[in-house]
């Protein structure tokens, strides 16, 4: 008798409930307008706080001519005997500045010292570098050697991811690459005992040259 009592009242208030009118529905969100805040200073200085805190080694390069120093100064310090160079304009640009490198793939893994390669965009939001293989240095470049270096332009700056993606777009159209990623600081893991552990899926060392070429 409780029981039946008690699925009536239950019933009732179902009804009651479906007499009334429907609640009010919030507008359908936007989902075109951004998700962040427009960047509040200049997007060099802003890339360049994210990516050094992501573990990066970020080198402000004045023009060509000071990054071809600046490349020839690190290769010294840091000992780099094999530098990976697959991308035909970036060999050509260092075989003018006269700074050692090797186009070679026999023995690459056993070699995989170090790496230069272009990228496509500089993502200013998160601090991180979007690469593709859509280049001559494909993946390969990206992933093996313990130090991955990437030159880059500050016109190659973008404020979101969404901006970097459609420069890849802009620039492919329908040959997409098959292979986008984003680049965040040196590879990383924490999965044992949570101690941080460097490198351990990848380069331990990101290098970033940015070459400012941007009117002053």
């Amino acid at each position: 008798m409780y029981e039946a009592k008690s699925k009536e009242i239950v019933l009732r208030r179902v009804r009651e409930a479906l007499a009334k009118s429907a609640p009010f529905l919030p507008p359908t969100p936007d989902f075109s307008s951004p998700l962040h805040l427009p960047l509040s200073e200049d997007q060099s200085i802003a890339f360049a706080q994210a990516f050094i805190a992501n573990s990066g080694l970020f080198v402000y390069c004045e023009d060509e001519e000071d990054f071809f120093d600046q490349l020839f100064n690190l290769k010294r310090e840091q000992q780099i005997e094999f530098l990976h160079v697959w991308e035909p304009n970036l060999q050509n640009i260092l075989y003018q500045a006269g700074i050692d490198f090797t186009s070679a793939e026999e023995d690459f893994i056993q070699k995989a010292q170090a790496s230069l390669t272009t990228c496509e965009a500089l993502v200013t939001r998160t601090g991180s570098i979007l690469v593709s293989s859509g280049n001559a240095g494909g993946r390969r470049l990206s992933i093996y050697p313990e130090t991955h270096m990437v030159v880059a332009k500050a016109s190659q700056l973008v404020p979101d991811i969404k901006d970097g993606l459609q420069r890849v777009r802009n620039k492919y159209k329908e040959n997409f690459p098959s292979m986008v990623s984003l680049v965040s600081g040196p590879s990383r893991t924490a999965d044992i005992e949570k101690t941080l552990v460097m490198g351990a899926h990848g380069p331990k060392q990101l290098v970033l040259f940015l070459i400012d070429d941007l009117p002053h």
